[in-house]
């Protein structure tokens, strides 16, 4: 993960530099995404963040399958390491810009889901895998219900790997504000990021709060819901393994 500060503009840019594994996030990072919002709560230099990703051909690509992520034997408990990985999660009411800058799928909705709002390049796309690998989408489905609308979210969650959300889509349904050219989507975000920091802070955290409140009560008792499903319908964890493992590497995909 990288992190650069503007002090003169306050904002900052964080930047998830895995592209060699679409920018999945491994439990190094996780823990690195957490304390950088600690960090940024406590720095008045930074007024306003974007977040993105390395290269063009993702954002974020959820957790790394190859991270080691143990589970306490109750069924009534579940560790999941990316809870903890949004700028809400860690109580940072500083605006929060995405950058949606290629693939941005499964547990990357644990960060778009708590960001003020959303720009992509015109080549993103977004889908949801769970399903497909024999696994609840829960926590990413009650992520996304709160920025589209319940046949959208439905669509995307149930159709699984088949099919992937294009920006121009993900615009018109209202999960994407902006849909930028080529490789531009980090400077248009910086440049509304320069926009919203520039007005006095107190107010725009004020605000953001206020925008949080009108959702808040349905999303948490929603997420309260979300580890007895994922208990309940999740495939055991060799049967995942094999899902993933007997995959069609390329198998075709619709875009809408």
């Amino acid at each position: 993960m990288r992190v650069e500060r503007d002090a003169a503009t306050g904002v900052a840019v964080v930047t998830l530099d895995r592209p060699e594994r679409h920018n999945a996030l491994d439990l190094a990072t996780a823990t690195e995404l957490g304390s950088c919002w600690r960090e940024f709560r406590y720095d008045n230099t930074v007024r306003a963040v974007v977040l993105t990703g390395a290269g063009e051909q993702a954002f974020c690509t959820g957790v790394d399958r190859a991270a080691e992520v143990p589970q306490p034997s109750s069924p009534y408990s579940i560790d999941d390491p990316l809870l903890t990985v949004g700028p809400k999660a860690n109580d940072l009411w500083k605006p929060v810009l995405a950058a949606v800058n290629g693939m941005a799928c499964g547990g990357a909705f644990y960060l778009i889901g708590e960001c003020e709002f959303v720009l992509a390049a015109e080549h993103a796309t977004f889908f949801d895998p769970h399903t497909t690998y024999g696994m609840v989408s829960a926590y990413e489905a009650v992520a996304m219900a709160q920025r589209m609308p319940f046949g959208e979210v439905a669509r995307m969650a149930l159709m699984g790997t088949a099919e992937r959300v294009s920006a121009r889509r993900a615009y018109e349904v209202g999960l994407v504000s902006e849909v930028v050219a080529g490789a531009g989507v980090r400077a248009a975000a910086v440049a509304a990021a320069e926009t919203v920091a520039s007005f006095p802070t107190a107010a725009v955290q004020g605000t953001v709060r206020a925008v949080w409140s009108a959702r808040e009560a349905a999303r948490a008792q929603a997420m309260a819901h979300a580890p007895h499903l994922i208990a309940l319908g999740n495939a055991p964890p060799a049967d995942q393994s094999a899902l993933f493992a007997s995959r069609e590497r390329g198998a075709p995909f619709r875009i809408r």
